[in-house]
């Protein structure tokens, strides 16, 4: 990926960290579950294992957290993490890891990194915001929805849960599709939280990466019509569990 590093750096302006460093800490981060990059740096700082992983010398200055983050979220809006998930792929197909099928496709909630407090009207309508850093706030009795409400500081996560007795939060999907036989993740897609979501995250995966004639299996969120019908034109089976009430299988085979 050399290439594709030397195009990230600029020849002007102020030396930013290196996206080399920045997907090596990245990984650190996520393998070791660090929760922030406060404490990442921190880590960083006095971690002799983390330093030269992340090829960062004994003496090495640390990065400031704030200018951390701002060029992550440069690095990941480009292509580069997902040329970095990819090679990572094609090194387990030719270690033979990966099969071609059968394969599964599911999605998880991701918690965003907003508060309830910040969820507020669109209009600017609503009552003050108290005084101080971190206030008390009543919600009770206030009908809140992401079509009136939105998220101060992530405008882009929305109000969702899954279970009928589950808290609404602030949140994100994560969607997978990994192979049976090894159990590796093939592809990956990140998107909004709404019920539409799952399935149509699935299906542009099986799009990118399941080949004709093999079989998705996934449990009953993705027991609807469009979705089915939809792999099933691409030549892909479907197993898919069944709900108990609007049956997506049903209506096909009927």
């Amino acid at each position: 990926m050399s290439g594709l590093f030397d195009a990230g750096y600029s020849h002007t302006g102020r030396p930013s960290i290196p996206p080399e460093h920045l997907l090596r800490a990245l990984l650190l981060q996520i393998l070791f579950t660090i929760r922030s990059e406060r404490l990442l740096m921190e880590q960083l700082d006095y971690n002799l294992l983390f330093r030269w992983f992340v090829g960062l010398g004994i003496d090495d200055a640390m990065w400031d957290r704030t200018v951390f983050s701002i060029n992550r979220d440069r690095l990941l809006s480009t292509d580069m993490a997902r040329e970095f998930f990819e090679r990572v792929l094609r090194l387990a197909e030719w270690q033979d890891f990966v099969s071609d099928e059968p394969f599964s496709v599911d999605g998880s909630l991701i918690e965003a990194w907003a508060s309830h407090k910040s969820f507020v009207r669109k209009d600017g309508d609503g009552p003050e915001r108290p005084p101080g850093r971190n206030p008390e706030v009543d919600f009770k009795g206030e009908t809140r929805s992401n079509k009136t409400h939105e998220s101060t500081t992530d405008p882009e996560s929305r109000l969702y849960k899954k279970g009928e007795f589950t808290e609404a939060k602030l949140r994100y999907m994560t969607h997978a599709l990994s192979e049976n036989r090894n159990g590796l993740i093939v592809d990956v897609e990140t998107t909004q939280a709404n019920g539409r979501a799952e399935w149509e995250a699935a299906q542009k995966m099986i799009r990118r990466s399941v080949k004709q004639g093999a079989t998705v299996g996934a449990d009953k969120g993705y027991d609807t019509g469009e979705f089915v019908s939809g792999i099933e034109r691409l030549g892909i089976r479907a197993h898919v569990a069944r709900k108990t009430r609007h049956k997506g299988l049903a209506k096909l085979s009927g």
